[in-house]
């Protein structure tokens, strides 16, 4: 047995809590003054998290200030738990994992996981946080077949046998396997985690085996759903953050209806607290506006954010840096890129036309694919040379990279992509020069893809010119993000282009799972995940002798706790896809700027933006972020 023990976040001992005094928010002082609001040291767990920031090298904060952001669609909100990263268990910046919501957690064997609740955790709203929460999850949400018509989650089974959840008191949680279920916490870390927990208090009056069923009814008609079942699952948005009356533990709370400006206040009742005794977090409110994607660079510029990464690309570098030196109250920072490459083609191998198909899963189209790309050409038109040339797979400063499988079909070779191609029987060709497919249509290679981001647009310009001396002819077809994806989902995609794998930045104790057909957001096999992820009731069954390999590695990763057995799994499984070229990267670690305001302190000057893993700003817990002068900051 053992326990994961906090790395950068350290806990005051009770004593030392027990004389501890707490600083009360000016934010939430009338509120507790005219007796709405309980004091901080009542609003505060028994044991709260205490962070000491000189020990983690950050300076103590000031509580105060409005901190900007903007996003280009109404359901991003849901960023708010991403960056806010109150999670039961997370990671720190060294990647290692501490107890974060969650008092302690102890392990046994990678098949029991003990979870213990801090005593005196309350929900944003003052009800009580407890093992009934977690309860509510397992007994009344994912085992309801009304509410969760498939059941528990993928992650309760391991080897097909469901595990059990047992609440030994109201601050004890166990989770329990008969064999190993190694991804389990970092499955808790996630920047979209499964919330295995509900606030039961708020969501039982909509839940038919406590409600009023008259009060049910009258609110199911109101809500203009079919099901009591749909009602609890509209106000069941833990993730989405766009219920304001739905009780959360993340550092701020929805405080306004959908609007073109959301705005988020701190929750009185959050778990952290500096070693000073002030509450986090210190930045009062945030306000995120929606606002069309291709204008977040130009508001940036013009010093409408205190703090902005997501819509930035590297091409704005260059209008941002200018806004510094003309005058704008900002710093323009750049951070690492995690992401296993900036740019990646993803040939769909589950497409409906059966021609273009069996094309496609031949690797050696692929690879003349990815011979056709002239990388260095795009890197120092849009990247001024700065990017990682290469395919897809671990970036640089994962301890997984592997030079060989970055560089694998990775040089362009226009003569050898012809001679892959010529030795397929693609030989044929129109007036024009284009290569026919065996059915006689003209070799047009749709990619489809989201529009959002111009550095796409102009890379695939160049892709253009150079897989036209293949003989093939690249059409592009913007489309609707939501579109796009339905469309891979269905098979109705040839190819699609986007990010590559969120996580570039793997170890060998991170489950591969993203490596294998296990989900329909791998765009090269829709499908297969599909199957995978319905248990066989939707999608196809992998009929490919490497996709089936990558299988049966990932079930070797998971029976097996043994860190140099699980290294050489991921090394197989990434040599796989650099080999197969499933997804075609064409460029990694491409700087990412983050534009922060110049008031604004204890934001990283080098650090690594992330989705996965990392939450992008939350595991480097922006609500440790302050203003130097937060009257200043809102003022302005």
């Amino acid at each position: 047995m053992h326990r994961i023990l906090i790395l950068l976040l350290l806990l005051l001992t009770p004593p030392a809590l027990a004389q501890q005094t707490f600083e009360e928010s000016s934010f939430w002082a009338m509120e507790v003054g005219q007796g709405d609001l309980p004091p901080v040291a009542e609003r505060l767990p028994d044991i709260p998290l205490v962070v000491d920031m000189e020990a983690k090298g950050r300076t103590f904060g000031k509580q105060g200030g409005t901190l900007r952001t903007l996003v280009s669609r109404t359901k991003d909100v849901r960023q708010m738990v991403v960056y806010g990263y109150a999670r039961l268990v997370g990671y720190a910046p060294d990647y290692e994992l501490y107890p974060d919501i969650l008092r302690d957690v102890e392990v046994e064997d990678a098949r029991k996981y003990t979870l213990h609740l801090r005593p005196g955790h309350r929900w944003s709203d003052g009800a009580p946080f407890t093992s009934d929460d977690f309860r509510y999850w397992w007994e009344n949400v994912v085992n309801n077949k009304e509410i969760t018509p498939t059941g528990p989650p993928e992650f309760m089974y391991i080897d097909g046998v469901l595990g059990s959840v047992t609440f030994p008191d109201e601050h004890t949680v166990v989770f329990e396997w008969p064999t190993a279920n190694s991804n389990f916490l970092p499955l808790l870390a996630q920047a979209s985690p499964p919330f295995i927990y509900r606030p039961a208090h708020y969501l039982k009056q909509f839940h038919a085996d406590f409600a009023d069923p008259d009060a049910l009814k009258k609110e199911t008609r109101a809500a203009r759903v079919k099901s009591w079942a749909a009602l609890h699952n509209k106000r069941d948005n833990m993730y989405k953050y766009d219920n304001p009356a739905l009780p959360t533990l993340q550092p701020w709370i929805n405080a306004s209806g959908r609007s073109s400006r959301q705005m988020f206040v701190r929750n009185p009742y959050y778990h952290r607290v500096d070693s000073r005794g002030v509450q986090l977090p210190y930045i009062d409110v945030v306000e995120m506006t929606i606002v069309g994607g291709g204008l977040i660079a130009a508001k940036a510029n013009a010093g409408e954010v205190d703090l902005q990464a997501r819509g930035l690309d590297f091409p704005d570098i260059s209008i941002l840096k200018k806004g510094e030196v003309d005058g704008g109250n900002y710093r323009t920072l750049l951070w690492a890129n995690g992401a296993a490459s900036q740019i990646a083609i993803y040939p769909n191998l589950n497409f409906n036309d059966p021609v273009w198909r069996e094309i496609m899963r031949d690797v050696r189209f692929r690879h003349a694919l990815s011979l056709g790309i002239d990388r260095r050409m795009i890197n120092r038109a849009l990247y001024f040379g700065l990017a990682t040339e290469g395919g897809m797979s671990a970036v640089s400063y994962s301890p997984l990279y592997a030079d060989k499988d970055m560089r694998a079909w990775a040089e362009m070779d226009i003569d050898e992509a012809n001679a892959l191609l010529d030795e397929m029987g693609l030989t044929e060709r129109t007036p024009s020069g284009i290569r026919m497919l065996p059915d006689g249509r003209p070799m047009e290679f749709v990619v489809e893809t989201a529009g959002e981001r111009q550095e796409v647009v102009n890379a695939l310009a160049i892709v253009i010119d150079t897989w036209r001396e293949l003989g093939i002819k690249l059409i592009l077809r913007p489309l609707d993000r939501d579109i796009l994806r339905n469309r891979v989902y269905a098979g109705v995609s040839m190819a699609a282009i986007w990010y590559g794998w969120d996580n570039g930045l793997p170890n060998a104790s991170i489950s591969p799972k993203y490596l294998a057909p296990t989900s329909q957001e791998f765009f090269a096999w829709p499908k297969w995940g599909q199957y995978y992820q319905t248990k066989g009731e939707v999608g196809e069954a992998p009929d490919m002798p490497h996709p089936k390999r990558l299988m049966e590695l990932l079930y070797d990763w998971n029976h097996t706790t043994d860190i140099d057995k699980r290294r050489a799994i991921w090394t197989e499984m990434l040599a796989i896809h650099a080999e197969q070229q499933y997804g075609i990267g064409i460029l990694s670690e491409a700087p990412q700027p983050v534009v922060v305001s110049r008031q604004m302190r204890n934001v990283p000057e080098k650090a690594i933006w992330a989705f996965e893993p990392g939450a992008h700003f939350g595991i480097h817990r922006i609500d440790e972020f302050y203003y130097e002068d937060p009257l200043q900051q809102v003022t302005e």
